[in-house]
């Protein structure tokens, strides 16, 4: 009988209490144990001793861990991790600033360990049949992903504004489905909460692979969106993470009746409206499934600590294109390799 895998947490937070809650729950796994200098404010670890500290995570015997500390922490537990041994799932984003992200990667790389990026839109039913569909050929051609997350402002957040914070997500997902990182970003932000950091942004982007991008992100919206809308010859994909929806609205093959102008302007005709029936089951179960697996050698279907840092790439040229108002260009894959 195969032993159970032993996984250790650190961060007892907003998100920190959800990991918790799978790792309980996951088949294969068991939690040994939890950690956080700021104690167990929601509840989180019933029966658990809160250790002050990743050094005592790791004299528990784990085999991997999951980070869920602030992002300005990530570094020096990751590492820490890294330097014991451990495999080891990291809250998104992966580190702070490039250099951190650099050094974490090049730690579990050069050590064999599995390191991932808890980057959990991945894991939403809608994007990952979006992603499906795409690999298979539906939209033909891709020309435009465009992203909308927008909502109130999360009190929980502290140490990074709504680049970091959000537009993250936005950025690795895009780069996810389109299977090509970014080549350039442009970008404008915003600040009206009276936070050293900005509230609202604008990127638009550019692939390697030719595609353009446009993002929208905020926490200054008195409603919830998580949308994206992929553009392609054959049609559009629509997903709503937040209801975990897809849509699939095709180019038709028959000529519009509307009026001449009206008909012109549309460019192409309107096809059939088709919405997906999906199995909705919770991303960040499918993410801890997917990670325990990698540990055990049983598939790569995770967000690797290498695509993480592209992300972070991503990010801080999107906070200087903001900051300097001007096109920030990306290097490429082959010069980082």
């Amino acid at each position: 009988m195969t032993k159970n895998l032993r996984a250790g947490l650190i961060g007892l937070g907003m998100m920190g209490r959800h990991h918790a809650r799978n790792l309980m729950n996951l088949e294969g796994v068991d939690l040994v144990a939890v950690a956080d200098p700021g104690g167990d404010p929601h509840g989180a670890a019933p029966g658990y001793d809160i250790l002050p500290g990743v050094e005592e995570l790791v004299k528990t015997g784990i085999d991997y861990a999951v980070v869920a500390v602030p992002t300005a922490f990530h570094h020096d537990v990751a590492m820490t991790l890294a330097e014991a041994g451990v495999h080891t799932l990291v809250e998104k984003p992966l580190a702070f600033d490039i250099d951190e992200a650099e050094a974490i990667t090049e730690a579990f790389e050069s050590r064999g360990l599995i390191g991932a990026v808890g980057y959990i839109e991945r894991y939403n039913p809608a994007l990952q049949a979006m992603r499906k569909r795409l690999e298979d050929g539906q939209l033909g051609e891709l020309y435009q992903i465009t992203t909308r997350r927008q909502g109130i402002f999360p009190a929980r957040i502290a140490d990074v504004g709504v680049v970091k914070d959000l537009a993250t997500h936005d950025l690795d997902l895009t780069a996810w489905v389109a299977q090509s990182h970014f080549q350039s970003v442009a970008a404008v932000s915003t600040g009206k909460s009276g936070r050293e950091y900005e509230d609202m942004v604008s990127v638009t982007g550019r692939l390697e692979n030719g595609i353009i991008t446009n993002h929208l992100v905020n926490w200054l919206s008195p409603f919830k969106e998580r949308t994206t809308v992929v553009t392609g010859e054959k049609g559009a994909l629509v997903g709503d993470t937040v209801t975990a929806d897809l849509w699939f609205y095709e180019n038709g093959e028959s000529t519009t009746n509307m009026w001449d102008s009206f008909a012109s302007f549309r460019g192409v005709s309107e096809g059939d409206k088709i919405r997906y029936a999906l199995n909705r089951k919770e991303p960040l179960a499918t993410e801890h499934e997917a990670f325990r697996d990698a540990v055990l050698g049983r598939g790569d279907n995770y967000v690797t600590m290498r695509d993480g840092l592209h992300t972070v790439r991503a990010v801080e040229a999107v906070l200087e294109s903001a900051a300097n108002n001007t096109v920030v260009s990306l290097p490429s894959e082959s010069s980082n390799a």
